[in-house]
């Protein structure tokens, strides 16, 4: 009997070795693919369209996708985006100090590549667990992607309303008209609505939106001379 227990549970630790093997290879194919495919569905949009809000959505490429619309939203949500590795650590190290000040109001740090790869390869939701595969898929798509693909892919799968998806579908749906002709206060209203897209909404305008849009703006006018950002927009 304890023969067989024993030859069941090595068996039982080939099949996880392999289960492993496999699985790690396979996330590093489709992180690959990614690099010139976009992904079919993220968690989040799934989670979007069989709960009801629907799901509007339509890629673009990143020549398809206004200048102003790039920088508006590393502006309002992540400015040291074209220096860092994917993370802002000093950021991180204040929001660390403020949350265990107020445990009841959570400040976030994450970088424009942290939330791509939360919202492309993972779920929503605070854990350690998915914290430290945010940080490993960070730090794979900085390598593998770089940051031209890492911000065209944050503005088609970021949501940016109830049900919608992306820079375009936002376009459309607020101004009627494509990615590519967003003046600059159109694509800094949908930044200022990144942080929480079904309450802080564009269409009608939020207070929150309307008040932090013309922060974004002057922003944009510090940040577009930048040589790192410029080399970001070519």
């Amino acid at each position: 009997m304890a023969i067989k227990t024993k030859g069941l549970g090595l068996r039982v630790l080939r099949f996880l070795k392999r289960l492993f093997i496999f699985l790690f290879i396979f996330h590093l194919f489709y992180v690959l693919i990614l690099k010139w495919v976009n992904p079919p569905v993220t968690i989040t949009q799934f989670v979007s369209w069989i709960t009801g809000d629907g799901l509007k959505r339509d890629y673009v490429s990143y020549s398809e996708i206004s200048s102003y619309a790039k920088i508006a939203v590393i502006a309002s949500e992540d400015q040291l985006f074209p220096e860092h590795n994917g993370f802002d650590w000093k950021s991180i190290e204040k929001a660390m100090e403020h949350n265990e000040k107020n445990p009841k109001k959570i400040r976030g740090a994450s970088t424009i590549s942290q939330q791509v790869a939360k919202n492309v390869f993972l779920w929503q939701g605070r854990s350690w667990l998915r914290k430290a595969f945010e940080t490993y898929f960070t730090f794979i798509i900085e390598i593998v992607w770089g940051k031209k693909r890492i911000l065209e892919m944050y503005l088609n799968i970021s949501e940016m309303g109830t049900g919608i998806y992306g820079i375009e579908a936002a376009a459309r749906s607020y101004f009627k008209k494509p990615a590519s002709r967003l003046t600059r206060s159109e694509s800094a209203m949908i930044a200022a609505g990144l942080r929480n897209p079904k309450k802080y909404t564009v269409k009608p305008l939020s207070k929150f939106v309307a008040s932090r849009y013309p922060w974004i703006l002057k922003q944009m006018t510090n940040l577009q001379d930048d040589d790192g950002l410029q080399r970001i927009l070519q």
